[in-house]
Formats: C-alpha cells, structure tokens, sequence
C-alpha cells in the first residue's frame, strides 16, 4: 500500500496491468488481442472516450505487450525490468508525453528527429501522446509526414477526450478506438474486489451510488471510494456517500419522481424544500428523476404504449414531453443563479409537459370523432 514516499491512492495501485485487467472495453481488448496474435500490428492507433474510460491504461499495455521479451505477446510477464518499467513510465522506448503542455511545432520536430534512432532496449520505440487534441495545427501538420510513413521500429498512440478537434488528416492515418463510458453494475462489481483485498466492508447501496457519481468513468469512481475509505474507515455505508457527497437518496428521487408522474404539487415543493434543506446537489437529483423517467418511457414503449413505473399510467407521448422538460432545464439548474428556484420551475414544467396535448393528435382524435358521428339528416 505504501511506497518509499508514501501512500498511493487507489487509482494507482489497480492500475490495469494487463489486458485481462482492462474492465468495460471488451471490444477493444479483443481487438488489441487479435491485432498481436495475428501480426496485423498498425503503426498509429487513436484512442477516444471520456475520461478515467481506460485509454492510457489500454496504451500502456499494448505497449508492455508489444515490448514483451520474445513478443508481441498479449500475456507479458508482470514482473520483468521492461514491463515494470514501462507500467511506471521509466522505459526509455516508451514516452509519454502531454499534449497540453507539449503542443509547439518545434516539440513535434524533436519528436520526428528522435523517431529515426533506433530503441535501446525494446521491439519498439512507442509515443503515447495523451490528449493529443490539444496539439496546434502547425504541430499536426509537422506530424502528418512521420506519422503516414514511419520507420519501422515506432509505434504512435494518441488518446483524447474530444475527437473532434484532432485534424481528420491525423485521424484518417490511424486505427480509431471508442472507449465507452463504463457500466454501473462493472464498476460496482470492480470496486467490490477493491473493497474486500482492501479489507473494507462496503454496502453494495455504497458502490451503486459511487458508480452513480463516477459517470461511466472507473478512476472517477476509484478516486471516490478513495475518499469516502478516508472518510468512513473500515465500512462504507451508502448514508455516508450520500451525506459527503451530497446525493438523494433512491427513494426521494423516487418520491419526487412519482409526485411528478401524479401532478402533485404540494410534494414537488415539499420535497424540493426538504432537499435543500438536507444540502443535497439538485442538479444531480435532477439527472437521477431524468433516469427514473427514461426507464418509464422504455418500459411504455415496450408495453404497449403505456407504463405505470411512476404510480400513474403515463403514455409514451406524456413521458416524452416530460423527460425533454428535464433535460431543457439541465443549464438553468446547473448555471442558474438560484439552483432551488430553477429546480422547482424544471419539475414543475415537467408536470405541465406531461399533461399538454400535442395539436396533430388532438386533430386526429377530433377526426375519428366526426368520422365516428351519424350523418345529420336535412330537414327542409
């Protein structure tokens, strides 16, 4: 648990090490897998997702594995000098650079001279390039010439938050990976593990709401329950990531939910004052009711049109028009100057949202009623 210069955090000590370790990214490790068995190994692959998604951890075992004594290989030995070297960024054939704070054209000039020398040690001279996006055109452009016909010996890995601002002469010259956010239920179970080799107790209500509060990102979500075993100690309760973290319990969000679906008034602001009150984070109890309303509106069109997930039955056309009354409301309750007033106006519009008609099918119920209706018959 400890180093020589003292403790380090969880995000670090379960840093994947190998491509087994590389949770929620199942298609892309295959790939990776099959790209080294098969000797289809590309010169430049670019890695995109949010972040804390596994990119730089995927880059670093790929190149651990491409590195490997007698490889490529996909199952490299954890404890030999390159492989450790590598997983701790002291490897002299595998730099890692920043693309935030090394993004000047005469830095890629460097990076295309030193390209030519042959590696000291490894199969491969590897760059991983982290948040390649924030490299200059000018610095794209010096790139483009190494990166389209490199030596043989060099390998490119870029990872990025935001692929739409790397040049698409940059992207059409690698191999382009999508990382996804992780699963809730992957990330509860990965933290499970951590928990128990860890010797902490921690309620599987704890995880669910770490995982809630991660976003689909497992460093998030390490970081957090880094935090809270800080907190907490040797249990983790759910009322206590709750209470550092500001969250609503599933039950008021369930509440609220349901006051919402029934056009109760009185228990929006009830509850609304009731989560002031407590400092709990509306604009994230906002995005937990969105989530409650998005599986109602699944479960009605799996349903013949209707679901009763909030207490009322609620059509499709209804669930709809609530659920964009709540997302609308994301920048204002996020933004706003008065998070509770605009909190109150969101839920409160979704209720009005959810009772409107839309005019094209009130003309067609009015249709078939006159379709439906006896000719009147003149009498003169």
């Amino acid at each position: 648990m400890a180093e020589s210069g003292g403790y380090q955090v969880i995000a670090r000590r379960w840093r994947p090490k190998g491509f087994d370790d590389l949770v929620g990214q199942d298609h892309i490790v295959r790939t990776l897998k099959n790209a080294i068995q098969s000797g289809r190994i590309a010169h430049a692959y670019l890695f995109v997702g949010p972040r804390g998604t596994g990119k730089t951890s995927t880059a670093r075992v790929f190149a651990k594995a491409l590195n490997a004594e007698g490889g490529p290989r996909v199952d490299p030995p954890h404890d030999s000098a390159t492989s450790q070297a590598i997983m701790q960024g002291n490897c002299l054939d595998v730099i890692e650079i920043d693309g935030a704070s090394n993004n000047s054209v005469d830095q890629v000039r460097d990076l295309r001279e030193s390209c030519q020398y042959s590696p000291a040690q490894c199969t491969f001279k590897i760059y991983i390039i982290d948040e390649v996006h924030m490299l200059t055109a000018q610095a794209f452009n010096a790139l483009l010439k190494t990166l389209e016909e490199p030596p043989p010996h060099v390998k490119f890995f870029f990872a990025t938050t935001e692929a739409q601002k790397v040049l698409p002469t940059i992207v059409s010259r690698c191999q382009r990976f999508e990382f996804r956010p992780i699963s809730d239920e992957v990330i509860v179970e990965r933290l499970a593990e951590i928990a128990a080799s860890e010797g902490i107790k921690a309620e599987h209500e704890a995880l669910a709401a770490v995982a809630r509060l991660a976003n689909g990102g497992m460093r998030d979500a390490q970081s957090i329950l880094d935090q809270m075993i800080s907190f907490c100690g040797e249990s983790v309760t759910a009322k206590d990531v709750l209470d550092v973290y500001g969250l609503a319990g599933p039950e008021t969000v369930a509440a609220l939910a349901k006051a919402i679906a029934a056009a109760d008034y009185p228990a929006i602001l009830e509850g609304v004052d009731s989560l002031v009150s407590e400092g709990r984070d509306l604009y994230r109890a906002l995005l937990d009711i969105e989530e409650l309303v998005r599986a109602a509106l699944l479960d009605a069109v799996a349903n013949k049109g209707t679901s009763t997930r909030l207490g009322e039955p609620l059509p499709v056309e209804s669930l709809m028009r609530m659920l964009d009354a709540l997302h609308e409301s994301e920048t204002a309750v996020q933004r706003g100057l008065s998070e509770k007033v605009n909190f109150e106006l969101a839920l409160l519009k979704a209720v009005d949202a959810s009772r409107a008609r839309a005019i094209d099918s009130v003309i067609r119920e009015i249709s078939k009623i006159a379709a439906a209706a006896p000719e009147k018959k003149n009498v003169s």
